[in-house]
């Protein structure tokens, strides 16, 4: 899938592509790719293919959308009207989908045509993509490397060309982490920015966003403006202004006042592949005359995902601790740790999980009074081995399961947009990812900083299975 989503669709509604060649070709590809990567869980060729030609004869009337005859994918807990929809999860494994995610019926109102559900851990609470109803995903860059979670089936498609377009969910990262590790772009829209009604509900309440992810920010940024908008059923929907492909076709950073900060703040762990590649981005924006200055937000006492984890805990115990006490084993064991110690969290530890939270968007909201962005590391780690929940050490530190996951939460903690693009190869030639943040509803601005440095790194590199 080497044309731009924004390519496909112009060159489908001046009749110069079939969407239903491309759509064929794709399901060739998937065909051929996806035994070995297992980043699709579900497929209908029929159905889709149903759906390619309805955007061909939409062309030949004349009808130029934004998105007609692209191929889209859907994260496994985002709803598609009469397709399954399990979570990854045994509790689902027949359960099928009443009606389509807000984000999917706009994506097909702009013409997309649905090619397939994608795999993501249970409940979309790990940061691997494995699970026991369909078995693990694999990195396309190394099929015996995760491509991380929660979102690696996106992650997977998306990076070895068998959809020029995914649609993810982000509750802490599960978005931008996986498009790290292949060497995509993800983004973590500003709570609110895409409605997200209908479907199941989620273990941290206001933390999940829908995510977007492609290989080009000008891609993510056609896709947002197809999905962004208020949706009267959802309290925490907002109205944004501008269009998002509009500022990423021609970024302009002129003013923007950027910081950098390395460890944000906490003292994480960074691998020095990692934490190159990244410093070589920031010098790259600094040479072509945008400021940056090194600073870190001043996080509360106990910020970080360690003090804000009971809320995930408690979220799940309340949605499924009853039937995990009744038949265990339906769960993924390490589903099954999370929600035995949200079984145990009481509502003071919640409480004060919340009142933190609060903190955090406090501090935050203060680094951004003087900065208008923030460049991080997305992970401080490239992609590790597929049987492990994360790599045991990190810059020659011990590191805890989630310790390859700490860069990317507080920003959901506090409804700030994210954007992760690659930024440039470690020694083992796997991608690095680096992040840029800001405050809440600058999803813009985001995105107009993403377009700058994506054009200045000039990343092109594909997975080896894509070579040639």
């Amino acid at each position: 899938m080497q044309l731009s989503a924004r390519r496909i669709a112009e060159h489908v509604a001046a009749g110069e592509l079939s969407a239903v060649a491309l759509f064929d070709a794709l399901m060739e590809r998937i065909a051929a790719e996806n035994p070995r990567l297992n980043a699709f869980v579900h497929l209908e060729p029929e159905a889709g293919r149903a759906e390619a030609a309805a955007a061909d004869a939409r062309a030949a009337r004349g009808e130029a959308l934004p998105l007609l005859g692209v191929p889209f994918t859907v994260k496994d807990n985002i709803w598609v009207g009469g397709r399954p929809a399990t979570q990854g999860s045994r509790l689902f494994a027949d359960f099928v989908a009443p009606q389509d995610a807000v984000a999917v019926a706009r994506l097909r109102a702009a013409g997309a045509v649905f090619a397939g559900i994608t795999n993501c851990s249970e409940f979309a609470c790990k940061g691997v993509t494995t699970n026991l109803l369909h078995g693990p995903t694999r990195n396309p860059w190394n099929p015996e490397l995760t491509p991380g979670g929660s979102s690696g089936g996106a992650a997977s498609a998306v990076a070895a060309g068998l959809s020029p377009l995914a649609l993810t969910t982000d509750g802490g990262g599960s978005t931008r982490r996986p498009a790290a590790h292949v060497g995509v772009v993800g983004m973590k829209p500003s709570a609110g920015v895409v409605p997200h009604p209908i479907g199941f509900a989620e273990p941290v309440f206001g933390n999940s966003v829908v995510g977007q992810m492609a290989r080009s920010v000008g891609d993510v940024a056609l896709m947002l403006d197809a999905l962004a908008g208020p949706d009267p059923r959802d309290p925490q929907s907002v109205t944004v202004r501008g269009r998002f492909l509009d500022l990423a076709s021609k970024p302009d950073p002129t003013g923007l006042r950027v910081a950098y900060s390395p460890r944000l703040g906490l003292g994480f762990a960074v691998e020095p592949d990692v934490a190159r590649c990244v410093e070589r981005a920031v010098r790259l924006l600094e040479d072509a005359g945008v400021p940056v200055e090194e600073a870190d937000p001043v996080w509360p006492e106990g910020a970080g995902e360690s003090g804000l984890m009971a809320l995930q805990f408690a979220g799940l115990a309340s949605l499924y601790g009853d039937r995990f006490r009744a038949e265990p084993e339906l769960f993924d064991p390490d589903i099954a740790v999370q929600i035995e110690a949200g079984l145990g969290t009481t509502g003071a530890e919640v409480a004060r999980a919340l009142h933190l939270r609060e903190e955090a968007y406090r501090a935050l909201a203060a680094f951004f009074t003087r900065f208008d962005l923030l460049i991080t590391p997305t992970t401080p780690v490239t992609a590790w081995p597929l049987d492990q929940l994360g790599p045991a050490t990190i810059e020659g530190r011990p590191a805890s399961p989630r310790g390859h996951a700490v860069f990317t939460p507080l920003f959901n903690h506090c409804y700030a947009p994210a954007c992760s693009i690659p930024c440039g190869l470690d020694d083992r030639g796997l991608p690095v990812g680096l992040q840029i943040a800001g405050p809440r509803l600058s999803d813009a601005r985001v995105l107009t900083l993403a377009a700058v440095m994506e054009e200045m790194i000039g990343w092109s590199a594909m997975p080896p299975m894509r070579a040639g």
